[in-house]
């Protein structure tokens, strides 16, 4: 499950051995091991930058989630499970006449989830009003933007809201279990 952490701001010192693994650990208890996940740190002015072009809104974020594909229909109220997602393929590699050995190395590439973007000098401020380590705020803002990617929408409607709230704490104690 590859990783890709690119860290575009100098504001807030970051462990990048641990954010990956961290990352990986998200992706595990979300149950999509086989997706590559792009993870980029900024500045609160270039969120705000990001924020204000692709969702109108003139502010900073805490965290954005940029799906490469979108896996599941708008209108579906949860999502399906991760495990019916199968392996990335290209047009002709299956079915009749398909080649075999393609298909399988197709089989092998990782799903491209997307992009999360984390402002790291809000996460900063935001574990300090919350009373907790900037590591366990980027490790929230993490699985949030991860399951933005995975279709869960809390701005929905209140059920989804729920099932998004919960999804995230599972997934959050099962990193935690791991020693995250």
């Amino acid at each position: 499950m590859p990783v890709l952490l690119q860290n575009r701001q100098r504001a807030v010192a970051v462990n990048c051995a641990w954010l990956g693994r961290t990352a990986e650990a998200v992706l595990a208890a979300a149950h999509v091991e086989s997706a590559e996940l792009s993870l980029v740190l900024v500045s609160d002015r270039r969120m705000r930058t990001l924020n204000q072009r692709y969702r109108k809104k003139d502010r900073t974020t805490d965290v954005l989630a940029f799906p490469m594909h979108e896996i599941w229909p708008s209108k579906r109220r949860s999502p399906a499970p991760a495990a019916s997602l199968g392996p990335r393929t290209r047009p002709g590699a299956s079915g009749a006449g398909g080649c075999d050995i393609a298909k399988s190395r197709l089989s092998r590439v990782p799903m491209v989830l997307g992009d999360v973007v984390i402002s790291m000098p809000t996460a900063k401020r935001q574990a300090a009003e919350l009373g907790h380590s900037l590591r366990d705020e980027v490790a929230r803002l993490l699985v949030h933007g991860v399951l933005h990617l995975l279709g869960y929408d809390h701005e929905r409607s209140e059920r989804d809201a729920l099932l998004m709230a919960r999804k995230e704490k599972a997934v959050l104690r099962a990193i935690r279990g791991k020693g995250n």
